[in-house]
């Protein structure tokens, strides 16, 4: 028979704890807020009030709810308090022995039968749970921040957690109005689990000189559509924070992708933990502001157009879907632009699908009749590589095949004119290696578009040893005048968005592989845990598998990490043939 849980108590009242105690509050439990003493108790209540005062002012909250609510939380700094509670949260700091001293107290204080819950993110919970006399009633109950906003909970049962104690907690997760995802007691959990180590890799990333700060934060939230860049969400979350967990996670499994990176150290050392101390990767207005300010690392002034060289005409080699997203992007911003297919029937039909493509914007609102007509008529339909031999800037957008994407440059190398720009759109071969297939790699640069290129704001702009600084310029300002935003770096496999997202997507199915959580799971603990507009399998899926395997294994050559190693099962899931939603079956089988 289920526990009739009516009051709860919480155990730690700094903004996490608070948070809870609101959730839990707004449900229409009574619920007790613990501190060490009286001051800490007045701090957990004006968290408290703050956050009910701010839903009140948005209109999410009326004044009588918000007083209901407060009416129904009672605080102490006296364990004693919880002695009516049929579930204790523990919400205090991320330090195993404290939360084993609180747990070990519990005992003499809770009814036999209460519920005691770790709000841990990463330690033990059974740990956690041999400190007291009765560990099968000891669950984790990870919230994430802001628990008042968040809607995914992590429930941790442990192999002793006895099993109506898990149900009794998932039934509560549910009249808490959150998501429960239900897995194993291992490090990290799901969400911290993936999300830290894509962070670890940003981390390295910019510590490498790679790129700045502002280009790897620009890149994952316009190429992947995440809510925040990696650097600023670790500038948010807490450099302390990120550390700490890391260093768990690595130590339970010896992954060196979940060593924090050297710099985090230093920068925890020289006191830089993000927001809370008004600096970190950014510098912020002030402590605790997320307004960031200029400082030494902010990006200078707009390229001299004195080094640009000119850009009238452009020519693009393909015809397929990329490609003639890329001419159309170029036409609207009013440039010439000749496309090249691979016979007259191609051509006719991509121009065919290019005028469909506009004609569409303007059934929507997007694009008047005359712009619409502009655009078309910037564009020159050939079959015929012979035709962009006076254009300023060529982008290929043919086959991610090295050998076809070389014997393509090397036409272009003998047929375009001096001193054009030769650009690829590969995402993920070494632009190096097809720029040596021209006499001149020094026009030859990476223009990395995401698809569909006629929406995406993203431009990756690659640039190789030999690429010349005035080919970088000028490329970087021509993203510009078509809408884009570039991001500058280095000739490296993967690039910034890709050499950070697919190896957090290879981590989800070895987590799947592992079965230590479903696939639903581990979207749903990404989407409502982290703000992601789509988990790592649905967009596994959409990108293809086939697509993926290959990223992947060209990133694992380049940096030959033992963890990039693509996953067994994405290996066995394409030689079945099942790429996901082109084959309609993939991580999940489609209609």
């Amino acid at each position: 028979m289920a526990r009739e849980i009516t009051k709860i108590g919480v155990i730690g009242l700094g903004t996490m704890g608070a948070g809870i105690v609101e959730v839990c509050a707004r449900s229409g439990f009574e619920v007790v807020g613990i501190e060490m003493d009286a001051e800490a108790v007045e701090r957990g209540r004006e968290h408290l009030e703050t956050s009910t005062s701010r839903a009140v002012s948005r209109g999410k909250m009326t004044e009588e709810d918000q007083k209901a609510l407060l009416d129904r939380v009672t605080t102490s700094d006296d364990l004693a308090a919880l002695a009516e509670c049929g579930l204790v949260v523990e919400a205090v700091p991320e330090q195993i022995e404290l939360k084993r001293e609180v747990f070990g107290k519990l005992d003499d204080i809770v009814a036999e039968d209460a519920i005691l819950a770790t709000n841990t993110s990463s330690l033990s919970v059974t740990d956690i749970a041999t400190a007291t006399r009765h560990p099968s009633r000891v669950i984790g109950l990870h919230f994430f921040n802001p628990a008042p906003v968040q809607k995914l909970v992590e429930i941790i049962a442990t192999v002793i957690t006895a099993p109506d104690v898990l149900e009794d907690v998932r039934a509560l997760a549910g009249r808490l109005g959150k998501e429960p995802v239900v897995v194993g007691d291992q490090a990290g959990f799901i969400a911290n689990r993936l999300l830290l180590a894509y962070l670890n890799r940003a981390v390295a990333m910019y510590e490498n000189k790679y790129a700045s700060r502002e280009d790897i934060d620009a890149a994952m939230v316009l190429g992947c559509g995440l809510p925040m860049g990696p650097l600023a969400l670790l500038d948010l979350i807490g450099l302390d924070v990120v550390y700490a967990v890391l260093d768990t996670i690595y130590k339970e499994g010896r992954d060196k992708l979940h060593a924090p990176a050297p710099m985090l150290k230093h920068m925890i050392s020289a006191g830089l933990l993000g927001r809370k101390t008004g600096r970190g990767f950014y510098t912020y207005e002030g402590k605790g502001s997320g307004k960031v300010v200029d400082d030494a690392s902010t990006p200078k002034a707009s390229l001299d157009g004195a080094s640009l060289r000119p850009i009238g005409k452009v020519g693009v080699a393909g015809s397929g879907t990329m490609a003639m997203g890329i001419v159309e992007v170029f036409a609207k911003a009013g440039y010439d632009t000749t496309f090249v297919a691979r016979s007259e029937a191609k051509a006719e039909a991509a121009l065919a699908k290019l005028a469909k493509s506009l004609d569409k914007g303007v059934q929507r609102g997007k694009l008047s009749q005359e712009a619409r007509d502009e655009a078309l008529g910037h564009v020159i339909a050939s079959h015929s590589l012979d035709d962009l031999s006076d254009v300023d800037i060529v982008v290929e957008a043919i086959a991610e095949e090295l050998d076809i994407k070389q014997a393509m440059f090397e036409n272009l190398d003998e047929i375009c004119k001096s001193g054009a720009i030769l650009a690829t759109t590969t995402s993920s071969l070494p632009v190096i290696q097809v720029a040596m297939a021209t006499n001149r790699p020094g026009d030859v640069i990476g223009m990395h578009f995401f698809n569909p290129a006629q929406v995406m704001k993203l431009v990756e702009v690659v640039t190789t040893v030999s690429t010349s600084a005035d080919v970088v310029d000028t490329v970087t300002d021509l993203c510009g005048k078509i809408g884009k935003r570039a991001v500058n770096c280095a000739d490296r496999s993967g690039f910034i968005v890709n050499s950070l997202l697919f190896p957090y997507l290879n981590d989800a199915i070895k987590m799947l592989e592992a079965h230590y959580a479903t696939t639903d799971d581990i979207d749903l603990a990404m989407k409502a845990g982290c703000g992601y507009p789509m988990g790592p399998f649905e967009l596994l899926d959409t990108v293809g598998l086939d697509v993926s395997l290959a990223i992947e294994k060209e990133l694992y050559l380049e940096f030959r990490e033992r963890g990039f190693a693509p996953a067994p099962l994405l290996e066995h899931l394409v030689k079945a043939g099942y790429l996901g939603r082109k084959t309609r079956r993939g991580f999940r089988t489609y209609a």
